[in-house]
């Protein structure tokens, strides 16, 4: 996920989403992507159903995206991903609350249990991979590709996370094919679209960069001498310092407007609003004693992709920040939570 700077790049890596063939999206693959199911990055110890459960409504989780992000320079971060799960139910969002959200890191040395010590070949795989069992022999939920232990009663074929999601594959094909000579691997309508996340360095002109400061919080002072009382009044009302976080957000994402992912491991998120930013206080240390410092943001133009909105309730966010263990601590095989923190646009000031 790092890369080298150049003099016009900023040290951020932008994602965004491209069409891909389903064999580059697998596990052995180590792609980052969004939707669809996860590729789990160990293969064993996966998070447990009550880890993936929405605090709210008490429902399964949906698989957001993965970031495939190794630490250079540790052997035990030489693999290693950030998965992040989104609650479906439209109603269990509310403004700048994260409950609906889980994020689990996984990481794994060069020499695992799981992976050859060689890169991946470039060439689609002989054998394909199965949806439904992983390699370890834990079998997955046929919907949500979670683990799911328990199978249908009658057939046997296949097993679900939840009553809830055999539920939804009865009503969706099991209905139909449930004791036929095989089960067919079909596209549940509970996941999200999928996508390959893809990257590139952003980069910035400096005069642009130099500009804003003027634009923002210069340049209406320098245009203010032939104006009366009444419209410097009105001015110091609408330049606020929301108003100003917007107008920065929207000039830096405007060289590249369908960046869905931005990567700055240690530096700092592009707010959307100067509401709701946290204290320190407010991001929990990791259980291990290290502080955890942003890896990675969400941006807003992803929910275009994903087709949830809704004139109604639906899922939002104005964007999704990502706190991790600073050390990213090792704990073998298993999948540790983090710290996500969610902040949502200014009522006022929604984005143009």
């Amino acid at each position: 996920m790092e890369a080298a700077k150049s003099d016009k790049e900023t040290g951020v890596v932008l994602g965004f989403v491209e069409e891909a063939d389903a064999w580059q999206l697998c596990s052995s693959q180590f792609p980052s992507k969004v939707g669809g199911r996860p590729a789990w990055l160990s293969q064993s110890d996966l998070p447990t159903l009550s880890d993936l459960t929405c605090v709210k409504c008490q429902l399964p989780t949906a698989f957001l995206l993965q970031v495939y992000a190794p630490v250079v320079g540790h052997e035990t971060t030489f693999h290693r991903t950030l998965f992040i799960f989104c609650c479906k139910t439209p109603t269990c969002h509310t403004r700048n609350d994260c409950q609906c959200f889980k994020v689990f890191r996984s990481q794994l040395s060069r020499k695992n249990d799981f992976y050859s010590h060689d890169p991946p070949p470039d060439e689609k795989p002989k054998e394909k991979s199965s949806d439904t069992e992983l390699k370890s022999g834990i079998k997955l939920c046929r919907v949500c590709g979670c683990p799911g232990q328990k199978a249908c009663s009658r057939c046997h074929a296949v097993t679900y996370c939840s009553k809830e999601h055999q539920t939804i594959d009865w009503k969706h094909i099991h209905k139909k094919e449930c004791c036929k000579q095989s089960a067919s691997m079909c596209i549940s309508p509970f996941l999200f679209p999928e996508f390959e996340l893809v990257t590139e360095p952003e980069e910035i002109e400096e005069k642009n960069d130099c500009s804003i400061t003027f634009d923002l919080e210069d340049g209406a002072k320098n245009s203010t001498n032939n104006l009366h009382e009444n419209e410097l009044e009105d001015m110091a009302l609408h330049e606020t310092q929301d108003s100003k976080v917007v107008q920065r957000f929207k000039w830096r994402i405007s060289a590249e407007p369908h960046q869905v992912l931005r990567y700055d491991r240690g530096g700092s998120p592009l707010w959307v609003s100067s509401e709701h930013e946290p204290l320190e206080e407010n991001i929990p240390r990791c259980p291990c004693g290290a502080k955890r410092i942003f890896e990675f943001q969400v941006m807003p133009q992803l929910l275009i992709n994903l087709k949830v909105d809704s004139t109604e309730a639906s899922i939002d966010w104005g964007t999704l920040v990502v706190y991790t263990c600073a050390d990213s601590c090792d704990h073998g095989n298993k999948y540790v939570p983090e710290f996500i923190w969610k902040q949502d646009f200014s009522m006022d000031l929604q984005p143009v």
